[in-house]
């Protein structure tokens, strides 16, 4: 179990939230988390992000249904889909390294903040369904793909820290 120094640091309270207490999130919240997402680093500076922020409840439930990993969008007070720009992509082959990042960016802004988050992929071999889905819904442009979903809201209860560390997946200076 965490203790002492770590117990307290955001990166240890950020978990998943599905369940959201209906409260709404200020401007501030959402503009920070915003900010946060395109505060991450970038291989090249190429900054290959773009943001749908999505708030009308009736795409949130159209998400709900159509992404079979995120019905948790229904009750949430909004979602970020976070997009590549093709152009990026065709240059740049560390392009899902720095949406990774800006992600998780994201939902350590909202941990901060109270808001409760959660990431679910759009992007991948197995996914095309889900992109579609989202090119569709959200009329994304062909030059755009789409690649995750941060679902955010205020989480309905508290959750404790977890200490997920296990010293045997560390290996020093070979396997």
């Amino acid at each position: 179990m965490l203790k002492g120094k770590f117990e307290n640091s955001v990166i240890y309270k950020r978990h998943s939230v599905r369940s959201f207490s209906g409260e709404g999130l200020s401007a501030e919240q959402i503009e920070h988390i915003l900010h946060a997402g395109m505060a991450g680093p970038s291989a090249h500076n190429m900054q290959p992000w773009s943001f749908v922020v999505i708030d009308e409840k009736g795409l949130l439930e159209a998400i709900a249904k159509g992404h079979p990993y995120a019905k948790m969008t229904a009750a949430a007070e909004l979602a970020v889909l976070v997009c590549a720009k093709k152009e990026v992509v065709d240059k740049d082959p560390f392009y899902q390294q720095d949406l990774g990042a800006a992600v998780e960016n994201m939902l350590l802004a909202a941990t901060e903040g109270g808001v409760g988050s959660c990431w679910c992929g759009v992007h991948g071999h197995a996914a095309k369904d889900i992109e579609k889905l989202f090119v569709d819904l959200l009329h994304i442009p062909g030059d755009i793909i789409p690649f995750a979903l941060v679902v955010l809201g205020i989480p309905a209860k508290e959750a404790a820290p977890k200490d997920r560390f296990e010293g045997q997946r560390i290996h020093r200076n070979a396997w």
